[in-house]
């Protein structure tokens, strides 16, 4: 019985895991997911599956094909199923929430965007203490108590006591008999990573380009916590002027005002010298904008600032440009221009939200 229970969930987990994955470049591009995550796991809504439960009655009555009716009348249908007729007071089908771990989500995303691994560049890592289960020992915590080696030690007992009864075979292990997992504590190495959440904030960007960005950073995020054991993030918001914020401020600021590009990018160049040195770091800067920038002299200070010192410091750095009606948009133009073969670089345009999906893919897709 347990087995079948077991098949049967590992049957409904590949139903629901087939569903999210055909229908991804939807859950991609709507937000409202964002909102139900949790620490380690979010909430996806699935209408149009049914969640398997039993069912009680008499097994022997009734069925497909038994009682009164005529050929070609509909099975299982019952007066006022055609949605003809008054209100009634029944329950809706009410959609389902399944809840997904992030991991999984990330290897879903990486399938379908056919994402490369991500190869760390730093040469030194975070040295974290993990605790690792070694063997087995006769004393222990009631937690870590072995089950099975419990009741073979009780079963090897009453056998050689003679006591065993086959034709009764009820085994109950004495404290003698149990037996605990043994564990120690190991240090093992990890790659660590730090990303860089920069966006403008400036009065061309209205709610709509700010959550497009909240929710392709979303996406940003739980792909690159699958390839790094230990990330850090940052948040920088401009106008003419940088700050640096907590993630709450990031995405609910709304200011005015022109736009100086420069200025976060110099403040970008300041955390990772004063914090993440690169022999240690995997640096991942993602900056959105709509693209209007504060006069050409400032993009060519943006663009001295990435060639001099952030393209030399980082694993990539990615420019995403929210179409907004406001911006000009022409601040992409420039560094296409100027970074046409500098792979350090991506940049993408992002239109609406329809567009995050392919934005995700040009961001992440080499594998840097």
């Amino acid at each position: 019985m347990v087995r079948r229970i077991e098949e049967d969930k590992s049957r409904f987990d590949r139903i629901v895991r087939g569903k999210i994955k055909r229908e991804l470049r939807k859950y991609i591009t709507h937000g409202e997911m964002i909102g139900r995550r949790g620490k380690d796991f979010v909430s996806i809504p699935l209408p149009q599956i049914e969640i398997p439960r039993f069912r009680y009655g008499r097994n022997k009555e009734g069925g497909v094909g038994q009682g009164e009716g005529n050929v070609g009348d509909p099975i299982g249908a019952a007066p006022g199923e055609d949605g003809a007729g008054q209100a009634g007071d029944a329950p809706g089908r009410h959609i389902m929430e399944v809840d997904v771990p992030l991991t999984e989500l990330a290897k879903l995303l990486g399938e379908e965007l056919e994402l490369p691994k991500i190869k760390p560049r730093g040469k030194k890592n975070v040295a974290a203490t993990r605790e690792r289960y070694v063997g087995i020992r006769q004393s222990g915590p009631e937690s870590l108590r072995h089950f099975k080696r419990s009741f073979r030690e009780a079963l090897k007992r009453e056998m050689t006591a003679g006591t065993y009864d086959p034709d009764n075979p009820i085994v109950v292990p004495l404290q003698p008999d149990r037996r605990y997992r043994s564990w120690r504590e190991v240090r093992l190495p990890e790659n660590n990573a730090v990303i860089i959440y920069v966006m403008d904030v400036s009065g061309s960007m209205g709610d709509e380009q700010k959550e497009i960005v909240r929710i392709e950073s979303f996406w940003i995020d739980t792909w690159l916590r699958s390839q790094y054991k230990h990330i850090e993030s940052r948040y920088i918001i401009h106008d003419a002027v940088a700050y640096e914020v907590d993630q709450k401020t990031f995405y609910s600021t709304r200011e005015s005002g022109g736009t100086k590009i420069s200025s976060a990018y110099k403040l970008c160049n300041e955390i990772i010298d004063r914090h993440y040195p690169v022999t240690d770091w995997n640096i991942y800067p993602f900056h959105f904008s709509d693209g209007d920038n504060w006069g050409g002299g400032d993009t060519k200070e943006c663009i001295r600032i990435l060639r001099e010192e952030l393209l030399e410091k980082v694993n990539q750095f990615a420019y995403g440009q929210v179409e907004s009606p406001y911006g000009s948009g022409q601040f992409i133009k420039d560094l296409d221009k100027e970074f046409k073969n500098q792979e350090e670089l991506v940049t993408s345009q992002i239109k609406d939200r329809e567009a995050i999906y392919d934005s995700i893919k040009d961001f992440l897709g080499k594998g840097r």
